[in-house]
Order: structure tokens, then C-alpha cells, then sequence
């Protein structure tokens, strides 16, 4: 992932004492975590900008830019703080720097370079994706090859997992993102209107919603049916859910903004096609590594993990395939699977432990937005 000329840098020294501190600001959250070697939390801190986002309609990069330029300091001291953790006592400092928002990248960047040039210590940049792949390790013992799905707002592609930095890329979104998709699609419902979902985020609102509603209303089509790939795409199931609001407003006779009495039912559907899509590929993807040979064939694992991972009938969805493809599915808890500084330290550790990607304090690296 990083060029073979520069200086790395390797340490000896025991796991419990090898102190890394993660940071993570890849989006909207600025994040920090203090974790030894063996993967134990020592203290963290995070700023979420939800609240900030959601007045707004959605997430505006100069606003996420200055949000984390206020609180960037402020979040690593206290993760520093709690972990009782001096600067001078860290192995290294890990920090996102692929693929994100380019001014919040930036922001996190600058920081982490500053401060490990203050404090003369190597500097771990951490691909984001690998870090939410790699964080079911940090909480199972998961050995290499396994396979991953992951599902965020900006994020989905599917790989095998066979080495901290080796990943098999078997499919990817063409398009948007399902987490992009379901935002997306609550912003076109207004449910910022709805009293129960004010203060949820997209995707939060359309599953509460989808509880109570009837996903066989509104019959959406799974996208690719006929490409016999991995990939996957989101635009055009988007433009179905659109038309069919579109519809519903005009048999209702209300204007765009109005909540729709059938906003339930169009959220469970809109939920169940987006879980479909990515189980239908997710199971050609089991087969594929079965046919090939690309797991072990004692107790394969499949991976779920990112934000949208956190959704409960997704993760119930993609159950059902695991067990139908004979895979163990294991998943992070859902304050893991949003964006976080413990998951960019544990990257950290893996990186620091294997002497892969530790570089020079001086070494200059650049931010990778795609």
C-alpha cells in the first residue's frame, strides 16, 4: 500500500507495552484510542458531528473540515488523559488517510504528522476500509483468509481478507453507497419531520420505521439480478424508491416535504431490497471462494462490518446466508462498526506488530480521498 523506499521502523519491545494511538477523522467524527498490544482498550474519546449534519440535511465538508479542526486536540487529549498514557510512553501513532472526505483526511493528517514530529515517533497510515475489516480481530480470534462485507454511507465491497494489508477485492459498489442510499431516501420521505425520527440519522429512522411497516407493499426490484458479478449498485434502486414516493404523493395530493401515511411501508421495502442486494451477492461471492478454494475449509468466516452493519435486519438478513453457506458469521459490536479511533489504533497494532507500513516520523504521506 505505501512506497518500498522509505525508512520503516521496527520495535521490540513486549505486546502489552507497544502503546499506539489511533485517530481517526476520515468523515464526521473525530475520533481517538490509546490500546496496547493485546488489543486492550486503554481510553478513547469521540465527537460526533451528527447533531450539526442533520440540521443541515446532510453532511457539508467545509462544516465536517472546521468541526474537526475545533476538535481534534481537544478528542487525542482526552483519549491520552483517560488512558493515563504519556506521549513519550507510545510505540506509534496510527491515522486514517484513505479513502474519506479530503478536508477531513487533511485535518486528521496534519495533526497526527505534527505530532509525531513533536514527539519523534513512527507514523502508521491506516487504509480506513482495512481498519473496519480488520476490527473483528481485535475482538475474536479470526485467522487469515476470511471473507468481509463492508457496508457503510460511503462504502460496499466484498473481499478476502488474507493478510493484514492483503485483501482480494472480489466486488465493489459501481455507484453510491446502501448507507448513501438510505439517507438519501429518508431526506426524499422528510423524516426529520417524523416525531419519533428527529433526532436519527437516514438510516437510523428508515429501520425504526420499517418495523412497522409492510415491505411487500411496495415490490422494488433487487439491483443486477442478471450481471453475474460481485459488485453492486444503488443509484437505480434509489430511483425506483423516488418514483414510488413520487406516485404516493400524487394519490395522497400532497407536495414534496409532506409525510406520507404510507412512510412505513416504503421504508421497510426500501430496507428489505437494500439487505437483499447485499445478501444476493454476498452469497455468490461464499460460493465463489468455495469453488476456489479461497477459504479454510474448517470454520470459513464471513465478516460484517461498517457503519451500516449496525442495521439489525441487515445483519439478521445476512445471517440467514451464512448459515445457508456454511460460514460462521461474526460481526462488531455496532459502536465498532461506526467510524472510531479504537478501530484505526487496533490497525495500529496489527501494522506495529508485523513491521508493515511503520515509517519515519519525517516521512511525508499524502491523504487518498478515493
Amino acid at each position: 500500500m505505501f512506497p518500498s523506499k522509505v525508512r520503516l521502523l521496527r520495535s521490540k519491545h513486549t505486546l502489552a507495552s507497544r502503546l499506539v494511538l489511533g485517530i481517526e477523522t476520515s468523515c464526521d467524527d473525530t475520533g481517538a484510542a490509546v490500546m496496547d498490544g493485546t488489543g486492550t482498550i486503554l481510553g478513547e474519546s469521540l465527537h460526533s458531528q451528527k447533531e450539526v449534519h442533520l440540521r443541515s440535511g446532510g453532511i457539508i465538508p467545509t462544516v465536517a473540515q472546521e468541526l474537526h479542526r475545533a476538535n481534534i486536540q481537544r478528542v487525542v487529549q482526552e483519549a491520552l488523559q483517560r488512558s493515563g498514557v504519556a506521549p513519550a510512553e507510545l510505540a506509534a501513532v496510527a491515522a486514517t488517510v484513505k479513502p474519506g472526505l479530503a478536508l477531513s483526511l487533511g485535518v486528521g493528517l496534519r495533526f497526527s504528522q505534527a505530532f509525531v514530529r513533536q514527539h519523534n515517533k513512527p507514523f502508521i497510515p491506516v487504509h480506513h476500509m482495512e481498519a473496519h475489516a480488520l476490527t473483528v480481530r481485535m475482538l475474536h480470534a479470526v485467522s487469515f483468509p476470511f471473507l468481509v462485507l463492508l457496508v457503510s454511507g460511503g462504502h460496499a465491497l466484498l473481499a478476502v481478507a488474507r493478510g493484514v494489508d492483503d485483501f482480494l477485492l472480489l466486488g465493489r459498489t459501481l455507484d453510491e453507497a446502501p448507507g448513501d442510499t438510505l439517507d438519501k431516501v429518508a431526506r426524499r420521505l422528510s423524516l426529520r419531520k417524523h416525531p419519533r425520527c428527529s433526532t436519527l440519522s437516514g438510516g437510523e429512522a428508515i429501520e425504526l420505521l420499517a418495523k412497522d411497516g409492510d415491505r411487500r407493499r411496495f415490490g422494488f426490484r433487487t439491483p443486477m439480478g442478471q450481471t453475474p458479478d460481485c459488485c453492486f449498485s444503488f443509484a437505480g434502486l434509489r430511483n425506483q424508491i423516488t418514483m414510488a414516493i413520487q406516485k404516493q404523493e400524487e394519490e395522497e395530493g400532497v407536495q414534496e416535504g409532506t409525510l406520507l401515511s404510507s412512510v412505513n411501508d416504503i421504508a421497510a421495502a426500501a430496507q428489505h431490497t437494500v439487505a437483499m442486494h447485499l445478501a444476493k451477492r454476498t452469497h455468490r461471492a461464499a460460493l465463489f471462494c468455495r469453488t476456489n478454494r479461497l477459504l479454510p475449509p474448517d470454520e470459513p468466516t464471513l465478516v460484517l462490518s461498517g457503519g451500516v452493519a449496525s442495521n439489525q435486519y441487515i445483519r439478521k438478513v445476512l445471517t440467514i446466508i451464512a448459515e445457508r453457506t456454511g460460514l460462521r458469521l461474526l460481526c462488531p459490536p455496532a459502536r465498532f462498526c461506526t467510524d472510531n479511533g479504537v478501530m484505526i489504533a487496533w490497525n495500529g497494532v496489527e501494522r506495529l506488530r508485523e513491521g508493515r507500513g511503520v515509517l519515519a516520523p519525517d516521512v511525508d504521506v499524502s491523504y487518498e480521498p478515493k
